[in-house]
């Protein structure tokens, strides 16, 4: 495997990505963003990223302009959407399945903009169904409703976890929290056999 470092303008400004190649044939393209403050590092991005590229997936992360700026307080969801769509635009190479995906912020991001970018499904780590103690405010509604979506949260995540229905499945990693620090192999386990079931990955 090798990865290439690639800047690709947007609308909201330059946005960085780093893609990595499975050392045999490409099955299916993974891109994956960053939650609110954080960046690529984050550790079941990494994870998930490692176990993907060895599965025979091409792993593109993606951090957002406003991370590139030196900012940590996010972009509006409008510019976010905008950007990501234009870098995953930029990455796609058809008819090579297309897989959105991210953790927390960007778990929303691809979630909104899944179905305009034509993806084949989505992967949502962390998905931050509501503002911590203020399960009213629901983002449900941001959840695809016609692709294929695995949504991997902990049960002890103060952002709450969403139900599964229809296209969306949830796995519910016991005792971790927001970060998924806790248990991250089981999760990496059921990402990839997640892959593997739609043929995405070997």
């Amino acid at each position: 495997m090798f990865s290439t470092d690639l800047t690709v303008e947007t609308p909201r400004g330059p946005a960085t990505v780093t893609v990595t190649e499975p050392a045999g044939p490409v099955r299916s393209l993974l891109v994956l963003g960053h939650g609110a403050g954080g960046g690529v590092d984050a550790p079941d991005l990494v994870a998930v990223h490692a176990a993907a590229v060895v599965a025979g997936v091409r792993v593109a992360l993606v951090t957002q302009p406003y991370r590139v700026a030196g900012r940590r307080a996010p972009a509006p969801a409008g510019h976010l959407d905008e950007a990501w769509t234009t870098v995953v635009s930029a990455l796609r190479v058809p008819p090579l399945p297309l897989i959105v995906g991210g953790r927390s912020s960007g778990a929303r991001v691809a979630c909104r903009t899944a179905a305009t970018l034509g993806a084949a499904g989505v992967l949502a780590l962390a998905f931050p169904l509501h503002p911590p103690g203020k399960p009213e405010k629901s983002r449900a509604g941001e959840l695809p409703g016609d692709v294929p979506t695995l949504v991997v949260n902990g049960d002890r995540d103060p952002f709450g976890v969403p139900s599964a229905g229809g296209v969306v499945e949830v796995a519910v990693r016991p005792g971790a929290v927001h970060d998924l620090r806790k248990g991250l192999p089981g999760t990496v386990e059921v990402v990839t056999e997640w892959l593997r079931r739609y043929s995405w990955a070997l």
